[in-house]
């Protein structure tokens, strides 16, 4: 008797708004933020931690280890592939001056803004704060920025040792990541001069390169838990009281941030004839993991795919520029943030600034963005610019009480900056892939590189409105 056999039945889906990443945050960080206050009224404090603040604490903690743990190598492997990647592009020279020379054209206006909005803001005035005599916490000059280059050993490993009350020695190792960027762009040079006998380890690299931006995307997919414990701890920790009382230097800070992201940006893509709105619609996965991550090196290959799959930039320079940008070029960390900083610590403790010691916020500015090197916060940056323009080194660890608040949206400004300046550039050069530019935002920026590449075999280059960039 013939069996009738019938197709199983279809499983039901979720929405499409429930399965995005977008929404994912979105619904991450309103998570975060109740259970960071419910912590917070329910008595966590640093000094006292209850359960939820612990669990909030341990969850966002544990995610930005994840991503600092693959930070050396994704530098590494993406900085020597990003220079050896410059053979396949014509003009390379003229492609690598011309994302230096509008990464300091927008460091430079965001660095304005910032030293406006100190002296409108007045952020600092009116404490009557005494100078401190001596400042015992670290310091940083010009000197110690660029011997800090060289690099101490190959991975540019650092190791410090702490003795606890009980006489315990404890130890830890830390990378220099300015020295491994230093160590990266020697090698990537080499292998450029060397030629076809460095062509298998340039392989080599590539394969490792895919192997942990794999990695780090299984890591980028787990950020809405990341985010409830961000969020939740910062919420719980620093709640509204310590945002209230430098209040006016947070927003002075958020205010510069908003000027520069939805003003200064879309100046500059509206002057080079394309579409704001499909800028931010295909930036903003990539703005929404630097909001919560705080680290453009974290975001980096989620930048580099939505610059590349969403905003048509091809393949060859991004894979230079954004990995570049995403080590030096921070208009909300090394701009914005140190420029109003410098002129809120100078009006704290009664400091009068001179012409010249603005200037020098400016050429500090611009010039030591890579002492941020991407990595989450900005003291290396804020410590150089106090050092620099001769202010109290106290004033680093005034700031630091709402550092997390502030870097969050630094970072994802930063970020911002460095999808949309190897956009411009390949406009004015004439590369852009502006149908992929102006295509529907409905692809995953998620999907694998063989499912695209299937998708393009079948339909022509397209699946879901992301088409495959050569």
């Amino acid at each position: 008797m013939p069996t009738d056999i019938t197709s199983p039945p279809s499983r039901r889906r979720l929405p499409r708004w429930a399965t995005s990443f977008g929404p994912q945050i979105i619904a991450a960080l309103l998570v975060g933020l109740i259970l960071g206050l419910l912590a917070k009224n329910t008595g966590h404090t640093a000094e006292t931690p209850n359960a939820l603040g612990t669990t909030l604490a341990t969850l966002g903690s544990s995610y930005v280890a994840l991503l600092r743990a693959a930070v050396v190598p994704l530098i590494f492997t993406a900085v020597v592939s990003s220079i050896a990647n410059l053979r396949a592009v014509n003009n390379a020279a003229r492609l690598a001056g011309q994302t230096l020379l509008w990464f300091a054209i927008t460091a430079l206006i965001s660095v304005l803004i910032g030293i406006v909005l100190g002296v409108v803001f007045q952020p600092g005035s009116g404490t009557d704060a005494a100078q401190p005599d001596e400042y015992t916490g670290s310091t940083g000059s010009w000197t110690a920025f660029l011997t800090g280059l060289i690099p101490a050993n190959f991975l540019g490993i650092q190791a410090s040792s702490r003795v606890a009350e009980s006489g315990d020695v404890t130890t830890s190792l830390s990378f220099n990541v300015l020295q491994i960027l230093v160590v990266a762009v020697a090698v990537g040079i080499a292998a450029l001069k060397v030629g076809k006998a460095a062509e298998p380890f340039l392989t080599f690299n590539a394969s490792a390169l895919a192997v942990i931006q794999k990695v780090l995307w299984w890591i980028i997919r787990i950020a809405p838990l990341g985010t409830v414990g961000l969020i939740g701890n910062a919420v719980a920790v620093y709640g509204w009281d310590t945002i209230g009382s430098l209040g006016k230097f947070t927003l002075a800070i958020y205010v510069g941030l908003a000027l520069v992201l939805f003003a200064v940006y879309p100046v500059l893509i509206k002057a080079h004839g394309l579409s704001v709105k499909q800028y931010f619609s295909g930036a903003w996965p990539a703005i929404q993991l630097a909001f919560v991550s705080r680290s453009s090196v974290g975001t980096l290959p989620l930048t580099q795919r939505i610059a590349e799959r969403n905003l048509g930039v091809p393949r060859g320079y991004a894979s230079f520029a954004v990995p570049l940008g995403a080590t030096t070029k921070m208009d909300g960390c090394a701009a914005i943030y140190p420029a109003i900083s410098a002129i809120f610590v100078a009006q704290f403790f009664g400091i009068d600034l001179t012409l010249t010691q603005y200037l020098l916020i400016a050429l500090v500015s611009v010039l030591g963005s890579a002492a941020t090197a991407g990595t989450t916060g900005a003291v290396v940056m804020l410590t150089l610019t106090l050092s620099t323009l001769g202010l109290p080194l106290a004033g680093v660890g005034l700031l630091l009480a709402v550092d997390p608040i502030l870097d969050m949206g630094r970072t994802a400004v930063n970020v911002a900056g460095q999808a949309l300046i190897p956009t411009i550039v390949a406009k004015r050069e004439g590369i852009l892939d502006t149908t992929l530019y102006d295509a529907q935002r409905t692809g995953d920026p998620f999907a694998d590189d063989s499912v695209l590449d299937a998708a393009a075999s079948s339909d022509g280059a397209s699946n879901d409105g992301i088409s495959v960039v050569r």
